[in-house]
């Protein structure tokens, strides 16, 4: 490619921007927990990557962590600012958790939000579901359906789950979805061969974006991919860059005593290109005057 026509192609492409959607299992996550200095500095590291992040195994009882949590996220490197937006306590014992979105707030707001309605009870901890605006012409918004399943009933939740597809595209009329958490998806809790009959994996549209194979977990002596991204919808999927599991261990430099002071988790990440190509707006002044000086490199006469 010839330079004026490489630097051209950078010009039309600069409308695109990265937004990148993250899940983590905290792993108990509680006031006492994100009171210690090395967790919260790591704590907001990893939550400052994202513009939206669930966070699971939220079981703070206080209701003071999520706040400490969101103050000290807003004074770290003017990444922000960001809100939250907290499920109830979920659970069906004394042992409950909450699942909460962090998101950045000049970016995306939350549309709508519900607990789906579990009537058979399959679900420990029901999805907790939203509605996010973002930052496109082309997917102006998106949904969110976190889960966080049991191990040992991985297999009925996460078939269960279709029906929470189902039912979520119908209440919004859109096929646009991101199915995504600790799913507990891999080694014992649920084998290759159980997996691939799931009907999110036979039915065509899921696109399973962590692959199997991947390990999203911080022990050296564990390779599972628990931790899942599964996008839905021809939209959704078009802009889709990249994902994977997050070494947060290896990126800021820990051992893995002090990551497990963390999480036994890896944060999982998709991250979308929001082209704003299908609209049309005006060139700035900068651009007319590049392309004027590079249209006679462009237009050679013969």
């Amino acid at each position: 490619m010839h330079y004026p026509t490489a630097l051209l192609f950078l010009i039309l492409a600069s409308g695109a921007q990265a937004f990148r959607i993250c899940a983590f299992n905290a792993q108990r996550l509680t006031l006492a927990k994100v009171a210690r200095e090395q967790v919260m500095d790591t704590l907001v590291r990893i939550l400052a990557r994202c513009d939206i992040m669930v966070l699971q195994e939220v079981v703070d009882s206080s209701g003071s962590a999520i706040p400490l949590l969101l103050r000290e996220l807003n004074r770290f490197d003017g990444s922000g600012p960001y809100s939250t937006l907290s499920s109830p306590q979920l659970g069906r014992s004394t042992y409950m958790e909450t699942y909460v979105y962090f998101y950045r707030s000049h970016k995306t707001q939350v549309l709508s939000s519900y607990v789906y309605n579990d009537e058979d009870d399959v679900f420990a901890r029901e999805p907790f579901v939203a509605q996010f605006s973002l930052p496109s012409n082309v997917l102006p918004s998106l949904v969110l359906v976190p889960l966080h399943t049991t191990p040992k009933d991985a297999e009925n939740e996460l078939n269960a789950l279709h029906d929470v597809f189902l039912e979520v595209s119908q209440h919004w009329q859109s096929k646009d979805v991101i199915l995504l958490g600790d799913f507990n998806a891999d080694c014992a809790s649920l084998t290759k061969k159980r997996l691939d009959k799931l009907e999110l994996r036979t039915e065509p549209g899921f696109h399973w974006v962590i692959a199997d194979g991947e390990d999203t977990t911080v022990r050296a002596s564990t390779h599972c991919t628990y931790d899942r991204i599964v996008l839905h919808g021809e939209r959704c999927r078009s802009l889709l860059h990249t994902a994977a599991a997050f070494d947060f261990p290896t990126s800021f430099q820990l051992t893995e005593e002090e990551a497990l002071n963390i999480s036994d988790h890896y944060p999982v990440e998709v991250e979308l290109k929001l082209s704003q190509a299908h609209s049309v707006q005006p060139l700035s002044l900068t651009v007319l005057l590049l392309l004027s000086l590079l249209s006679p490199q462009l237009c050679p006469v013969a």
